[in-house]
């Protein structure tokens, strides 16, 4: 133990001393070596004071890991981190930290008076969606910019109202069928779309029959169409994870989980309202996006399979710079399901689109593997696939669409103009990418072929390891913990969004819980999120995002420093959220906290 050496080499020190003034000159008064000798006594007994202390956090260490706290939190490597201080003096420092930071952090949060927004969308306010004094400055709308993320420069520290008559959310599977009217009250989807089997309002629920434009004798006949029309999809085995662009109320997505298939659905908020909101209280992970200007917030080569069902995105304008996107984010090898008019029907403008499509597919060495028609719904479907090397694209006549340069980062996705070209398909076979993951549900806990032994993972193990450490852990901490200790019911959590992720073994650690991920308001996670975040961030606003995306009724847990758990903790107070747990050993703890229906009260 690096305590006991410390230790040891104090009492070395001290004797070498000793045996030093035993030869200093004799004619010392009495009185000095008095002292002395009291001083070598009082030094040894706080040595032996350290050791005992020390011993006894290890034994708290020890216990700690048994009940999943403290050490059992994996560390981040000594690569990131400052090299690790001794027990004695990571304890003092944390006193001094406690002296300085309590105060203020209990002044300033306990008694906070927290107020509603004052904004146009109401209960529906996103940040950077209605951010109305950057809209009004935009001096384009060609490619949707009014639909795209500006995020004000100051972080909103309101609480968003709740609707009127709101209720806790209907359970999953229920919640897929129907949903409270009041929780999401808009009925604009209904009128319009009625018809089409999208929503209904039936008394105090909407209803969502299963159907749509594509499909409406059932998203699930659909699905299975899609299977027998190419055998090579095999849902849940080769194909996991799916994007749907243009989701709707996001059906496709809904019932995709009976093929144990998940599917990001995505939608903007638009004159259809809010497309997401309906699938987020329907407990369907999606996401409010546009294809505009800028990439999707997705890195490259990470969908199995991408979805369009009638989405009304114009693929082929513009060099297909829109396509192109997909091709960014579908692994090679992977599918493009094309579901809409200019596939099986003739009118002219279908007809010109097909052309135009077609050429452009080509151009980009895309498969079209098979074009089916389902007699029952009377639609079709092509399917695409995307090449697995790059002979296709070296032996083009033209190159067009062009290859994107060397330096461009395929991975960069946050507020990245969109191009109209394309990545080369990587070769070296520690590249991910460069061939198709393992089949699910093995690929869950089988490292990826492109964690290299040699590279140092994040908790300073070989990668691999260091992923297989990252699932285990997570087994554990999500069984014996949160279960057990915390005592937090798996089966009304639904949605989850992890806050910092790394190799994803949270989430991995649901799959048998049957609770999907990634992102909705059920359940937030916060694994050391927050002392990550304070030396750049104000957390305040962070805690009014936190607010906003919960469900009342939802619930947040935070691993994190002693200190910041506090300040957390603080701040949930203020906002009137239960604090059911808050547990904290060696300077780690934990919170389970679930938020209530308290908003601030509005009157003068």
């Amino acid at each position: 133990m690096e305590n006991n050496t410390t230790s040891e080499e104090n009492e070395k020190e001290q004797k070498s001393t000793k045996d030093e003034n035993g030869q200093q000159d004799e004619h010392n008064t009495t009185e000095d070596e008095s002292g002395s000798k009291e001083e070598q006594s009082a030094t040894k007994e706080d040595n032996v004071e350290q050791q005992q202390e020390e011993q006894k956090e290890e034994k708290r260490q020890e216990s700690s890991e048994a009940s999943g706290f403290g050490s059992g939190i994996p560390k981040e490597s000594a690569e990131s981190q400052k090299s690790w201080k001794s027990q004695a003096t990571e304890s003092k420092d944390e006193k001094q930290r406690q002296t300085t930071e309590s105060n203020t952090i209990e002044s300033i949060m306990v008694g906070k008076a927290w107020e509603l927004c004052n904004a146009t969308a109401g209960y529906d306010y996103i940040p950077c969606l209605d951010n109305e004094a950057a809209i009004k400055k935009l001096t384009s709308r060609r490619h949707f910019e009014h639909r795209e993320r500006h995020c004000p420069e100051d972080p909103p520290t309101c609480l968003v109202s709740l609707p009127d008559g709101y209720k806790e959310s209907i359970k999953w599977p229920e919640s897929r069928n129907k949903i409270w009217y009041h929780n999401v009250p808009h009925t604009k989807l209904a009128e319009v779309k009625g018809h089409q089997n999208w929503v209904k309002v039936t008394g105090e629920f909407l209803t969502f029959p299963g159907g749509g434009t594509q499909f409406i004798h059932g998203a699930l006949h659909y699905i299975d169409f899609l299977q027998q029309a190419l055998k090579n999809i095999a849902w849940g085995k080769r194909t996991r994870v799916v994007l749907d662009v243009g989701c709707g109320v996001a059906s496709f997505g809904g019932f995709l989980f009976e093929r144990d298939v998940i599917a990001m659905s995505l939608a903007p908020k638009d004159e259809h309202e809010a497309q997401v909101q309906f699938a987020l209280e329907r407990k369907i992970p999606a996401i409010s996006a546009v294809m505009g200007s800028k990439r999707l917030p997705f890195p490259s080569r990470v969908f199995d399979l991408i979805h369009c069902a009638r989405c009304r995105v114009p693929w082929h304008n513009e060099g297909g710079m829109l396509l192109l996107e997909l091709n960014r984010m579908l692994r090679p090898g992977g599918y493009f399901v094309w579901s809409a008019t200019p596939v099986y029907q003739k009118l002219e403008e279908d007809v010109q689109i097909w052309k135009e499509m077609s050429a452009l597919t080509k151009s980009m060495c895309w498969e079209l593997v098979t074009i089916n028609k389902d007699k029952l719904n009377g639609i079709g479907a092509a399917i695409y696939q995307k090449p697995t090397t790059n002979e296709c694209y070296e032996k083009r006549k033209r190159n067009r669409p062009p290859m994107c340069k060397n330096n461009d980062d395929a991975n960069a996705a946050w507020y990245v103009p969109l191009q109209a070209c394309m990545h080369k398909v990587p070769t070296n076979v520690v590249e991910r990418g460069s061939k198709w993951p393992v089949n699910w549900p093995r690929r869950l806990q089988t490292p990826p072929y492109w964690l290299n032994s040699s590279q140092m993972g994040i908790y300073g193990k070989p990668a691999p390891r260091d992923f297989t450490t990252d699932y285990e852990h997570w087994k554990h901490v999500v069984s014996k913990v949160y279960m057990n200790e915390i005592g937090l019911s798996w089966s009304n959590v639904r949605n989850v969004m992890d806050m910092r992720a790394v190799y994803g073994g949270f989430a991995a650690a649901l799959k048998d819980l049957q609770v999907t991920y990634p992102r909705s308001y059920d359940l937030l996670h916060a694994d050391h999120l927050f002392s990550k975040l304070r030396p750049r961030c104000n957390l305040v606003p962070v805690m009014a995002e936190v607010d906003r995306i919960v469900r009342p009724g939802g619930k947040l847990i935070v691993r994190d420093e002693a200190n910041v758990i506090r300040e957390i903790e603080n701040m949930l107070k203020s906002l009137h959220w239960d604090v059911h747990l808050t547990f904290s050993k060696h300077q780690e703890g934990i919170l389970s906290a679930q938020k209530g229906f308290w908003r601030p009260d509005t009157s003068p």
